[in-house]
């Protein structure tokens, strides 16, 4: 799923410029997802017996790459309870620690939900594994610009866009195509509509 992502790059730009060197593109992924999780995807998760359990917090997980060549899954906990600037803060944390091999037991557990970004290494979608016994995981590409057919009041016209692809692995003993599908699509109305003038 492309999404047009114009005024989240202007809005990242601003809030980075603001915040000093805070990925303002990740943090809004972040909170674009908790609130759609929050409206349309429950807290699913699967046990050893595949029973399905919900769970009433957003702890997301942050796919994060380590200077070593691994991957670790830190937590932002209870996701859905910060502002952008506070799930700005807690991420930069996180990544900081884990890639300084400082996290702890309790930083990378009891997540509902994985958010990946594969466009940091200039990829445009990836098909990620769920982090089990979460039911899905969201992955985000890089944002490039392609031709897009715009309407205006003029008639149709082709334009520049910046456009970024999404998908989403879901377990579908848990998650069918209709919550899948329009989790994805709550998601993407966030990132698109997103109000640049909003308090941080």
């Amino acid at each position: 799923m492309y999404r047009q992502m114009k005024s989240f790059l202007q809005f990242s730009e601003d809030f980075r410029a603001s915040q000093n060197k805070v990925r303002a593109e990740r943090e809004k992924n972040y909170k674009a997802k908790a609130q759609a999780h929050k409206d349309k995807l429950a807290q699913q998760q699967t046990d050893k017996e595949n029973r399905e359990i919900i769970k009433k917090d957003i702890n997301i997980g942050i796919a994060t790459a380590l200077p070593s060549g691994n991957l670790i899954v830190p937590v932002v906990k209870n996701a859905d309870q910060y502002s952008l600037l506070g799930i700005a803060k807690q991420v930069n944390g996180l990544v900081a620690k884990a890639r300084n091999n400082k996290l702890s037991p309790d930083d990378i557990q009891n997540g509902t939900f994985t958010l990946t970004n594969v466009g940091t290494f200039g990829n445009l979608s990836g098909t990620p594994i769920i982090n089990q016994p979460q039911v899905a995981i969201l992955s985000v590409g890089a944002i490039i610009k392609k031709p897009a057919v715009v309407e205006t009041e003029y008639g149709d016209v082709i334009a520049i866009r910046h456009l970024m692809m999404m998908s989403l692995s879901y377990d579908h003993r848990v998650v069918d195509g209709f919550l899948g599908g329009s989790y994805l699509r709550r998601v993407a109305d966030y990132l698109e509509q997103f109000d640049v003038n909003q308090t941080i």
